[in-house]
């Protein structure tokens, strides 16, 4: 059984590192894909929400798929469509063909998205300790990857295609292999369906998962301001060049992943509530740095702040609702999901719009008291009585029969 619970959480982990980098060479490459399909400016703005808004409809859809099927077999399949969408993206010459590999992407990214929390989550619960930022870390892992080949594709002038199908022709082969092992852990079959459809609509269920939702929100509203305004902030409020602009998100990026490495110890030792609390100061700390900066260089410690206090309040959020719904946590992770993608569609417009309307340096205050508004809801990241995630208790028993082999 601990041989069965290491290969799924290692299957599951290059999951996460295999859409981490899928997921930066989109949204990395944004400028030459507009550039290839001759997409206006007018226009890609339109391109750009689309994609949240249909992974929002894609974990609604997994919300209703796992009632039927483990969401291993959703993330066997989801990822692989989510790989050759982006091959697809840099297929293309039409725009009615970019748009449909975009839609693809969407759709099949808010499956894997919800699918892949859903399994980290059950993991979780079967170790009975704290390992979803792990997961996160090596999603950070790939996201670094993956701008750093995109990066190199950029400096040789290589195609999209070209820069796009030795990643696919890697990665896709690896996760359907992986997927052999994922591993569907949690509550009996009968116990889930009953939580599930007493989970469907009531008003305390939701009630309970607002906060977490809220949080959710916060943290991608601070998420987004980093990844679409950190450059411009720092080459036109704070005067660097163009190629020291582009360095605070990857410092953004590598200090996510050492937040995540060593948040799970974090949580095994002075529990989530005194984690999520310290993440949520020091994000709110370093936007006030990064508000207040004098120069490029105070303003990139304090994208270096950002990445360590905002990279542990989602996966812990994920992890929360695991435990509020027991029974019942892949519905709450699917809809807890949605927001992750309603943060993102409202960061980047907010801060642009205050931007415009006032000044760059008052707009990042607004995502710091957003970030600290997850101070009042820290008690919802509480361990329930008789939950996982007590450093004392044993491990729980993986469903192992179900999800791996999809019977």
């Amino acid at each position: 059984m601990t041989d069965v619970l290491r290969r799924g959480r290692a299957s599951l982990a290059f999951s996460f590192f295999a859409q981490g980098a899928a997921f930066a060479l989109l949204v990395t490459r944004i400028p030459a894909i507009q550039d290839r399909y001759g997409i206006s400016d007018a226009l890609l703005p339109a391109f750009l929400a689309a994609v949240p808004v249909l992974a929002g409809l894609g974990s609604v859809a997994t919300e209703h798929l796992v009632k039927r099927i483990p969401p291993s077999r959703v993330l066997r399949w989801s990822q692989p469509v989510v790989l050759l969408a982006l091959l697809g993206v840099g297929a293309g010459d039409q725009l009615v063909e970019v748009a449909v590999a975009l839609g693809a992407f969407g759709l099949a990214v808010g499956g894997l998205d919800a699918s892949m929390n859903m399994l980290g989550v059950s993991l979780q619960r079967s170790y009975g300790r704290s390992i979803m930022l792990g997961f996160h870390a090596t999603y950070s892992l790939g996201g670094i990857v993956g701008a750093s080949l995109a990066w190199a594709g950029a400096h040789w002038h290589l195609s999209l295609f070209v820069s796009y199908l030795p990643v696919v022709l890697v990665l896709l082969p690896l996760a359907l292999v992986g997927s052999r092992w994922y591993v569907d852990a949690g509550a009996d079959t009968e116990g889930k369906e009953e939580a599930v459809a007493g989970a469907g609509a009531g008003p305390l269920v939701f009630r309970l998962l607002l906060p977490l939702c809220l949080v959710m929100t916060f943290a991608y509203i601070g998420d987004s301001t980093v990844s679409n305004w950190s450059a411009k902030y720092l080459k036109d409020v704070l005067g660097s060049s163009e190629q020291t602009a582009t360095v605070p998100y990857n410092v953004y990026m590598v200090m996510t992943l050492v937040g995540r490495a060593v948040g799970d110890f974090g949580v095994r030792r002075f529990g989530a509530v005194a984690v999520v609390r310290l993440g949520a100061v020091v994000a709110a700390l370093g936007f006030g740095v990064v508000a207040v900066a004098p120069g490029a260089g105070v303003g990139m410690l304090g994208f270096t702040l950002l990445g360590l206090g905002l990279c542990v309040i989602v996966p812990q959020t994920f992890a929360a609702a695991g435990r509020l719904f027991p029974g019942a946590s892949d519905t709450a992770i699917a809809r807890l999901n949605i927001f992750n993608y309603v943060g993102f569609l409202i960061g980047s417009p907010l801060v642009g719009a205050l931007g415009d309307a006032w000044n760059y340096r008052g707009a990042m205050l607004v995502p710091m008291v957003l970030v600290l508004a997850t101070l009042g809801y820290a008690r919802s990241f509480e361990p329930q009585p008789d939950r996982y995630g007590e450093v004392h208790e044993r491990p729980r028993t993986a469903d192992v029969g179900r999800g791996s082999n999809g019977v």
